[in-house]
């Protein structure tokens, strides 16, 4: 039996409870892992209520695609794992066939990476979804080159805070925003070489200022809604709007006949672009690891919460107070 987090109704994280399910063993291509730490994303909230890019395909279901931890055991024809290994899981999967709330779990090992020695369980179930999706659009798609300009909203997310460091990294210049003074200074502390707030400034005027008259070659983009059309007038020609969120929970209407149908590529992206596709993710892995073990990237942790206090972690996350990455720890 394995302690798990399940839901029996949609709804907000009062509907998580804990429940001892039955753990099967490993099938074909999968391995039994014993769960040290969960990532917490906003994936998991929107899957519960039914507003993620999948539905729940029956009640109660279990939730997470995020963790680390070691193996215990592995299926038939495994032979890239074996028992004892350190992994991170990279969420790659559907929620609705493998879920990563629980003390044990079953997962896929195309979804599994070795975590080296350097790297401690809440780095490990912290990296993956973040900075996949920063890396997977403007890396792996955008190609973005040392000079290039990516503005961000929803900065100080783990998702944002990832976009900073892999610009900084490959020699791009990044522009934040946040809604007021607040997290300002914390964002420059991450390495935003900019900080607009969008409360007082005019993103457009602001950003043509910085990158005198060029524009970004990326935006990226969490908000999406009637927003959009503020932020494409910043996008330089031939650049790239990426819409990997849609925080405003609004319509989002497509600006480039409002803004006179200039050069724009207006993407979506997701991470699972690059997850479910194991030579991009082969790539992914080095150069993530690589940023990881050298300290060129490090995942900004908000708070560790215990497993037992996933409603408070899920409640947490939902008031939208957090700098950084959310991560459950479990006792064994």
């Amino acid at each position: 039996m394995a302690k798990t987090v399940r839901f029996h109704d949609l709804g907000g994280p009062e509907v998580m409870t804990f429940e001892e399910v039955p753990l099967s063993d490993p099938g074909p291509g999968e391995v039994s892992l014993r769960v040290e730490a969960i990532g917490i994303n906003r994936a998991e909230a929107l899957f519960r209520n039914d507003t993620y890019i999948e539905s729940p395909r029956q009640l109660p279901s279990g939730l997470g695609s995020e963790a680390s931890g070691t193996i215990e055991a592995v299926g038939p024809g495994v032979t890239d794992y074996v028992a004892g290994q350190s992994v991170s899981v990279v969420p790659s999967f559907s929620q609705n066939d493998y879920s990563m709330y629980a003390e044990r779990v079953i997962a896929p090992t195309s979804a599994l990476v070795p975590r080296p020695a350097g790297i401690n369980p809440v780095t490990g179930a912290a990296a993956w979804m973040s900075y996949l999706t920063a890396y997977g659009a403007l890396v792996d798609v955008g190609g973005m080159r040392p000079g290039d300009t990516v503005v961000l909203n929803a900065a100080s997310s783990s998702v944002g805070l990832a976009v900073i460091q892999i610009a900084v990294r490959s020699g791009a210049i990044p522009i934040a925003l946040t809604r007021t003074e607040e997290k300002a200074d914390r964002l420059r502390e991450a390495g935003a070489a900019a900080v607009i707030v969008t409360e007082t400034d005019d993103i457009a005027e602001r950003v043509l200022t910085l990158t005198e008259g060029r524009g970004a070659r990326f935006v990226f983009d969490a908000v999406a809604g009637p927003g959009v059309t503020d932020l494409a007038k910043t996008v330089a020609p031939n650049g790239t709007h990426f819409l990997y969120g849609a925080l405003s929970g609004r319509p989002t209407p497509f600006p480039g006949f409002e803004l006179g149908m200039p050069a724009l590529n207006f993407r979506t992206f997701t991470m699972h672009e690059v997850s479910r596709d194991p030579t991009r993710m082969k790539r992914a892995a080095a150069y993530l690891n690589s940023g990881l073990l050298s300290g060129a990237l490090r995942p900004v942790i908000d708070r560790v919460f215990d497993f037992e206090e996933i409603v408070k972690a899920h409640r947490h996350m939902e008031s939208g107070t957090q700098f950084g990455k959310i991560v459950a720890t479990v006792k064994h």
